[in-house]
């Protein structure tokens, strides 16, 4: 299997997004998510919420959702930017041509 700069950088970049994910974006993903389940919950059962089971699972359902955006997101904008960077490094591949046949062509 070809094993190109691109796919290679592109891992890089993945796991460089999974350490900024794990720093930056676990906690704002389930602060804003669970912002989310509270106003959700808010408009269904009203101000102020009161411990009921539903309201719980509403908030912890919006909260696992905005965790999983925020990784999906860091994680795939780091990979691409890996994958630009090694498609940038990577030597351009130009066909060579057939010397013999270019040269018959040409009589």
């Amino acid at each position: 299997m070809k094993t190109t700069i691109a796919k290679k950088t592109a891992y890089i970049g993945a796991g460089a997004g999974l350490v900024l994910f794990a720093i930056f974006g676990l906690m704002p993903g389930s602060l804003i998510g669970g912002t989310m389940g509270i106003n959700i919950a808010g408009w269904l059962f009203g101000l102020p919420l009161q411990s009921g089971l539903v309201a719980r699972v509403i908030v912890l359902a919006s909260m696992l959702i905005g965790v999983l955006v925020a990784g999906i997101v860091i994680v795939t904008a780091t990979s691409t930017i890996g994958w630009l960077a090694g498609k940038v490094l990577e030597p351009g591949t130009h066909p060579t041509e057939n010397t013999g046949e270019a040269k018959a062509a040409h009589r």
